[in-house]
């Protein structure tokens, strides 16, 4: 069965298929890097993904894909792995990718979500990572983004049994907006760096709550290999 490094270490059972998961994190934490490290993981245990990158262009998401001993280019064309990209029309440009989101506003994104994401069959093999979808605040007001994600981004994960991860950076929206979206979520995360005793920084993780799956309680420290793998301290 397809294994969630680092989060399902924090959990005593896996996490149910179609499982909204929220993460909060630091700006400087190593949640980037974290979310690539779960990516390879759940992909060399079988399972799919689909990796929605907001914050970084598709070749470095590859290029970490391939440090952490993946075959990104045999992985893509069977589709266990599919990129894709929201990050260059974030840029104001048209993506060269296969798979790319060519506006970021509310309104075009509602009526694609409605037409071909909220239908087909279940997909439990396949979880869907979101990198930073705090991204869609800069294109759109808080409303509808907040809208657009209770009523077509989180449902479609229960719709289609396919556990959706998705990332928010933490500081940048209002306390209505985070209610809202954590109100509605069956898992949040938290990710920050903080400083230690002697002035050392140190990464650190939790499962803040989890309505559906019993986890271990309290920070952990995380470990960054030199490849940039995440994995928590023993």
């Amino acid at each position: 069965m397809p294994h969630l490094p680092i989060i399902e270490d924090l959990t005593t059972q896996p996490i149910p298929s179609g499982t909204n998961i929220l993460v909060e994190f630091e700006p400087t934490s190593q949640w980037y890097n974290a979310s690539l490290t779960i990516a390879a993981g759940w992909l060399r245990t079988g399972g799919s993904i689909s990796y929605n990158t907001y914050s970084q262009p598709p070749e470095n998401v590859r290029n970490q894909l391939r440090r952490l001993g993946l075959k990104v280019e045999e992985l893509e064309t069977s589709e266990q792995l599919r990129i894709i990209d929201w990050y260059t029309a974030s840029l104001g440009q048209k993506s060269n990718e296969k798979i790319a989101t060519n506006s970021l506003k509310i309104a075009d994104l509602s009526i694609d979500f409605a037409k071909t994401q909220l239908t087909g069959p279940p997909i439990p093999e396949r979880i869907r990572i979101s990198d930073n979808v705090s991204e869609l605040a800069r294109f759109n007001d808080e409303k509808s983004w907040v809208e657009f994600a209770l009523t077509r981004g989180l449902p479609m994960a229960r719709v289609r049994k396919s556990t959706a991860i998705s990332g928010r950076m933490a500081g940048i929206h209002s306390d209505w907006a985070i209610r809202q979206i954590e109100g509605a979520m069956d898992c949040i995360v938290d990710f920050k760096l903080e400083e230690g005793s002697k002035g050392e920084t140190i990464d650190i993780t939790r499962i803040r709550s989890a309505r559906n799956v019993p986890f271990v309680k309290g920070w952990h420290r995380l470990k960054i290999a030199k490849n940039f793998e995440v994995t928590l301290e023993k």
